[in-house]
């Protein structure tokens, strides 16, 4: 007796289906979507540490101004009494240029701002940024004296 087995019939598959290109374009998009997120996320970041470095840089021109002319800047002189002699009193003695290019701004395209006394320790001087926002006294604010 002879028995016959069935052969499994073959489909030929020449081609994606409209729904399995679909399927394959909505992935690629989601894994897109996250990659941007995250890459903005990783900006904001380097942002924050950009700040941070400039505070250390404009703190260090700082005590060197005070090294020299016995006293950090005024409120009033700010940041440009290390670009440029200040003319207004106290004037200092002895003096040097942190620099030609002037004040720096911040990662978001603003000056940074210096006061003395500082805000949060009037016995130091701050150098700030308003942040993002560009406002002052909101919560994306950063200061030296953070």
């Amino acid at each position: 007796m002879k028995i016959h087995t069935l052969k499994p019939v073959r489909t030929s598959s020449k081609g994606f289906t409209l729904l399995e290109i679909v399927i394959v374009l909505g992935i690629i998009g989601v894994i897109i979507a996250g990659s941007i997120v995250g890459l903005n996320k990783i900006g904001e970041g380097a942002k924050v540490q950009r700040v941070d470095a400039d505070f250390g840089n404009l703190k260090a021109a700082v005590l060197s101004y005070k090294m020299l002319a016995g006293q950090p800047p005024t409120t009033q002189q700010g940041l440009e009494a290390l670009f440029v002699k200040p003319s207004s009193p106290p004037v200092p003695k002895r003096w040097s240029t942190a620099g030609t290019k002037g004040v720096p701004t911040d990662p978001w395209g603003a000056p940074y701002r210096y006061r003395n006394p500082g805000k949060k320790d009037t016995s130091e001087f701050e150098i700030y940024t308003l942040g993002p926002d560009g406002q002052e006294n909101t919560d994306d604010d950063m200061s030296s004296q953070d």
